[in-house]
């Protein structure tokens, strides 16, 4: 898989195969064009790829340059302009000034786990809650049940230990610095 393709799912088409890559040309108009399908898309349809769990990346139709992360970036920006943002001023004003940090590097890492972490959760949930009445669910929330609470506990322990390397981390490039000026703690 080129490194502009993305994955919202590990579901892979056939036994040990990588899932087949949608490839999507932006043109200098700023249509979207579908390889798969011959066709120009709009960038809800490419949400809709995305929802689908296809494996797609989006490439400069003239130069080849791969575009995926923006047009993953526009399709947020719309989404987030809709209805109901899933994001606060205050966590967008924080996400901002991790750029040019040292522990930008990080913080991506950071927040992938953690959304990983939250996405198989859910995958969990969703799956032991097919056979579930609207009553049954109900009392399960009511009652806060154990398998709840120990999912939930291995994503706090796992986003636990990603903070945990995260400030090991700053520490070591704090005393390299330091070294390097001459400086012991």
């Amino acid at each position: 898989m080129s490194p502009g393709s993305f994955v919202v799912s590990d579901k892979q088409s056939t036994a040990g195969a990588k899932p087949a890559q949608r490839v999507i040309k932006k043109y200098p108009n700023r249509r979207l064009y579908d390889t798969d399908t011959s066709t120009y898309i709009t960038l809800a349809e490419v949400r809709q790829l995305v929802m689908d769990h296809q494996v797609v990346v989006v490439r400069d139709a003239k130069t080849g340059e791969d575009l995926t992360r923006s047009i993953l970036l526009q399709i947020i920006l719309e989404e987030e302009a809709g209805g109901a943002p899933m994001f606060t001023e205050a966590v967008l004003a924080n996400i901002i000034r991790f750029y040019g940090h040292a522990m930008q590097s990080f913080m991506g890492a950071y927040l992938e786990k953690n959304v990983q972490a939250f996405t198989d959760i859910q995958t969990k949930l969703a799956e032991q809650s097919q056979s579930v009445t609207p009553e049954m669910w109900a009392q399960f929330m009511n009652l806060q049940s154990p398998m709840l609470k120990g999912m939930m506990g291995n994503y706090v322990e796992q986003s636990q230990s990603v903070l945990t390397q995260m400030q090991e981390q700053m520490q070591k490039q704090t005393e390299q610095m330091l070294g390097a000026f001459g400086l012991k703690r």
